[in-house]
């Protein structure tokens, strides 16, 4: 148990990039941390941390161990809470990413709920829009929009995100109010660039029988949801987003919706995570929390009633 300790507390201080802070999160004394980190480099007989009076800084040896270390831990922690007394009241730490406006307009206001419910999950939240590798960023799930490419993930279809096309009143009071997606081609658009394949993501209008690609002339491509919105806010073009990210501004009329007998294709909400390991007990209750969620805000939808409506 004092591998176990010192593993820990190592992993601790490089999180945090301090003795006295790593110690205070684990509820040890400075001098008990010192020792436990001094004790593993004894035993490993390398320098993992370089010390300063001001900070500490991670050796080459001591950032190639802690991605061991963390891994391990993750495990240990994995087993205690697979077992059946540990499995009813799920703890531990959780390492998720989540696109930005998902997290304040969806997640983090109905995590209070979530802490009431399994105070013993601590979790670190990532939040943004770029690719994440879920092995080598040490990350247990992710949840992103569109379809999963990495066909080694588990995927788990939690959502579908209805997508709605608008404008601000500046911008049409400007350039007019297209009355056809057709008209698109006289105006300036706002692209959303996937994280992957840093290409502007594209969408179908489909209205009954027609069907017309949205094309425009590029005014902007961002890469994160936020500045996406931010963007048409300010005025520069169309764009087509999610429901969810436009209805406070819809409400308040900072948004204008276009071509409202017209359909966009649902843009599927996934959470992903990595096959080879045992789903944890605090994945597994974060993972039907989130289905709940979803079913809030966003069901899956029957793919045949869509389309054929």
């Amino acid at each position: 148990m004092d591998r176990f300790d010192a593993m820990q507390a190592f992993a601790r201080v490089v999180e945090t990039g301090s003795f006295t802070k790593a110690a205070d999160t684990l509820h040890m004394s400075k001098t008990s941390v010192t020792q436990l980190v001094q004790q593993l480099e004894a035993r490993l007989r390398v320098r993992l941390l370089n010390r300063t009076t001001r900070k500490v800084n991670v050796t080459a040896d001591g950032a190639a161990y802690y991605e061991r270390v963390i891994r391990l831990l993750a495990d240990m922690d994995d087993a205690e809470t697979s077992l059946s007394a540990a499995a009813s009241a799920p703890r531990g730490r959780l390492r998720v990413d989540v696109p930005s406006p998902f997290a304040s307009l969806i997640l983090i206001p109905a995590l209070p709920a979530f802490r009431e419910r399994y105070p013993e999950i601590q979790l670190d939240l990532g939040v943004s829009d770029r690719h994440v590798d879920l092995i080598g960023d040490n990350v247990d799930c992710v949840v992103r929009g569109g379809v999963i490419a990495e066909q080694s993930l588990v995927a788990r279809h939690v959502g579908d995100l209805r997508i709605g096309v608008y404008a601000a009143p500046g911008y049409l009071a400007r350039a007019g109010v297209p009355a056809h997606p057709r008209e698109l081609g006289d105006h300036q658009i706002i692209s959303f660039l996937g994280a992957r394949t840093r290409q502007a993501v594209s969408g179908v209008m489909r209205r009954g029988e027609e069907r017309i690609a949205l094309q425009g002339r590029l005014a902007l491509a961002v890469d994160d949801g936020n500045a996406y919105l931010a963007a048409g806010l300010a005025g520069l073009g169309i764009l087509w987003l999610p429901e969810y990210m436009a209805k406070a501004q819809r409400a308040s009329g900072a948004l204008l919706p276009l071509f409202e007998d017209w359909q966009l294709e649902p843009m599927p909400l996934y959470l992903a995570y990595p096959p080879n390991r045992h789903v944890s007990a605090k994945l597994r209750v974060f993972i039907d929390w989130v289905v709940e969620l979803m079913a809030q805000h966003a069901p899956v939808l029957d793919r045949r009633a869509t389309v054929e409506g």
